[in-house]
């Protein structure tokens, strides 16, 4: 049965964990600039260096005190993130909705006091929420406004878009939109859907959910299927550029659409999952093998669109 299975897979060219680790992420990602995209701090600045739109950053809380003193801060925004600068798959995100007498409203609707707050960044500090368990840094910032195109697709919290590209060439695309199970956040893992998106068009096509195809969203009940993101063109130049932002060959670049300020980087990952094949019934190595083939001849960013356009349409 498991040699069968092995065939299929490779019939499709899907990619498993360790061809991924052993011929691409090893290969095209030198463990030196690991740093740059593992600690969401250093991504911002150089992204802000790049003239890649990000996220406002409002504080950095790096030492013990600084988490007592944040209030005078927080309390000019009515609504922020508070994240762990070495945090992965979205754990110790809190989001705040809003404030209220007793404290801070959050996400599903509960009341933070100052001093539960406090003790939540004092967790981030600890690496509760880090890779590795490492001390970390608490980043508060701007609370992406969700676009009027999302608002009947998810559930609560803000989808977002996960881009493979390799070597400047995006090569496959999802949306990942947050469900009741996720509780209103976009990771996979935790309950979110899939949606593979065509990379030329930028239509949505299948659904996955945990290891199920769906065609529409189990809490909104809305199809899934057959929609066209928004400047979808922009979302492709903005994946594009972060191969000379990072310097890695293979990356997944997530990114969110606000309201008023349109695309915006929220990470790079330098271990992008792999559930990405299935929401697009895809496999990757077709794909990473003609871009290796051809990478040296796109000089500039417009030859690695003109490229997608070519050879990766699914329709």
């Amino acid at each position: 049965m498991i040699p069968k299975l092995i065939r299929q897979f490779n019939k499709l060219g899907i990619v498993g964990i360790n061809r991924r680790n052993l011929d691409y992420i090893s290969k095209y990602n030198p463990r030196h600039l690991y740093p740059f995209v593992d600690d969401k701090l250093l991504t911002k600045m150089l992204a802000i260096q790049a003239g890649i739109n990000v996220p406002e950053l409002y504080a950095v809380i790096a030492i013990n005190h600084q988490a007592h003193d944040i209030h005078a801060i927080l309390k000019k925004h009515s609504t922020f993130v508070i994240k762990p600068a070495h945090g992965s798959c979205g754990n110790g995100v809190l989001v705040i909705t809003g404030h209220s007498k007793k404290g801070y409203r959050t996400l599903n609707r509960m009341i933070m006091s100052d001093e539960v707050l406090e003790n939540y960044i004092l967790e981030i500090l600890s690496g509760v929420f880090s890779i590795g368990g490492h001390p970390d840094k608490a980043l508060v910032e701007y609370r992406v406004q969700l676009d009027p195109f999302f608002k009947d697709l998810t559930y609560q919290g803000m989808p977002d878009i996960r881009i493979i590209v390799f070597l400047g060439v995006p090569i496959l695309s999802m949306m990942r939109l947050p469900t009741h199970l996720s509780n209103g956040k976009a990771n996979l893992h935790q309950g979110a859907i899939g949606v593979g998106i065509d990379i030329a068009t930028g239509k949505t096509t299948n659904g996955v959910w945990f290891n199920d195809i769906i065609t529409e969203h189990p809490d909104t009940g809305i199809e899934i299927s057959g929609i066209c993101i928004p400047n979808w063109q922009d979302l492709l130049n903005l994946a594009a550029r972060c191969y000379e932002l990072s310097g890695l060959g293979y990356q997944g670049v997530d990114i969110v659409i606000d309201r008023e300020k349109g695309p915006m980087l929220l990470e790079l990952n330098a271990r992008p999952g792999l559930n990405i094949q299935i929401a697009n019934r895809t496999g990757l190595l077709p794909r990473l093998k003609l871009v290796e083939q051809h990478y040296k001849e796109l000089s500039c960013l417009e030859d690695r669109i003109s490229f997608i356009q070519k050879y990766f349409s699914n329709t």
